[in-house]
């Protein structure tokens, strides 16, 4: 995209000041050092929904880019499920140059037909497979929390595979009791899982789990489709040496985060910046971005031809899926309430203990201002 820019504004040099950080955690501290001290970039990369919003639109460090979707005419080529995503109190507040999926289990397919198993689509499904993978010698589920994020990653796909889309939807907006059974249900199966998984998952990120997939000792990983950016930099070709189906439970939903670009309030170089978004949200920078990244356009008309047969398939779902909203990633809930959910995910994968997570998930929400 950067290339893209430079052939389009070749008088401006774009400064990346990229900081390093699983889920950009390292970044959204450099972020917050520079807005509290009204010391913004021009532009900066955040997740679309929450965590742009409820840390920086209602504390008025963001100037609207409603007028950059109008100018373009791009309120007729975004779905208006990704705009209702995007605003806040009638405007739009960032430009989004992808759509993730999260919700994917991702799978070693020689381990799988050397083994006669087909991919797990349900839970009981999971389970079967993973003790004959087990009994086989390989570890079913790899995982890799040493970023503060992927167990909650790993939690959000199995809470949207038991509660379903509404139930799952509903526990961002107080109709679902965090106290319930269902909720219940889905931290005792994530306990479960968690006797499959390596025994290292502790000390791994999120691509050494997918390395080890891809290596074959193990055999499934839940993670979002930046995993197949990641397969396909080591040389992997989608559906040969590697599958994918939804995660347990989730066929038919596509839980869905967005990277997207913000204006701040003051930014130095603003009319730069408008540059940046526009070409950010355009067609020809959201084709040159997504098949490398591992993602589909936001817009609904891209290039086909140039994404391979996941991101192509990916394009389906989003299509004719129901659509929830990642809580790790950014867009279900306020960062306050990610991070707290976090900790207690941190506490959970360590000491297994249901009641002590339920009780701790449902005051978050309490603490958020949703649950009573």
């Amino acid at each position: 995209m950067y290339e893209v820019f430079a052939g389009q504004y070749p008088d401006i040099e774009v400064i990346n000041a990229t900081v390093a950080g699983g889920a950009g955690s390292n970044a959204k501290a450099v972020l917050a050092t520079r807005m509290q001290a009204n010391d913004p970039p021009d532009s900066f990369q955040v997740h679309a929904g929450h965590e742009l919003i409820d840390s920086w639109v209602v504390a008025n460090k963001m100037e609207p880019v409603t007028f950059i979707f109008e100018e373009n005419n791009w309120l007729d080529v975004y779905p208006p499920g990704v705009i209702d995503i995007l605003s806040y109190d009638g405007e739009i507040w960032s430009v989004p140059v992808n759509i993730h999926r999260s919700n994917v289990l991702w799978y070693n397919k020689a381990a799988f037909a050397d083994n006669g198993l087909e991919p797990p689509t349900t839970f009981d499904e999971f389970f079967q497979v993973a003790d004959a993978l087990q009994g086989a010698g390989i570890t079913p589920l790899a995982m890799g929390d040493n970023g503060i994020w992927a167990a909650t990653h790993l939690m959000e796909s199995v809470l949207l595979g038991t509660l379903g889309t509404e139930g799952y939807q509903g526990l961002w907006d107080g109709s679902t009791d965090w106290n319930g059974p269902e909720v219940q249900e889905a931290l005792e199966t994530f306990a479960r899982m968690m006797e499959y998984v390596n025994e290292d998952h502790a000390a791994l990120s999120w691509d050494q789990a997918a390395q080890i997939v891809a290596d074959g000792d193990a055999a499934m990983t839940i993670m979002g489709d930046w995993a197949e950016g990641y397969f396909k930099s080591i040389g992997l070709t989608p559906d040969q040496e590697f599958g994918w189906v939804p995660s347990p439970g989730t066929d038919g939903i596509f839980m869905m985060l967005s990277d997207s670009f913000g204006l701040p309030q003051g930014a130095p170089h603003r009319d730069n910046a408008v540059a940046w978004l526009t070409l950010a949200g355009s067609r020809e920078g959201q084709d040159a971005f997504n098949p490398l990244k591992g993602s589909i356009p936001a817009r609904t008309d891209g290039d086909r031809s140039l994404y391979d047969a996941y991101l192509q398939s990916a394009m389906d779902d989003f299509a004719a899926n129901e659509i929830a909203a990642s809580l790790a990633h950014g867009a279900a809930a306020s960062e306050g309430w990610v991070t707290a959910v976090n900790d207690a995910m941190t506490l959970f994968v360590s000491d297994l203990d249901v009641a002590a997570a339920q009780t701790a998930m449902a005051q978050a929400c309490a603490d958020a201002g949703v649950c009573q």
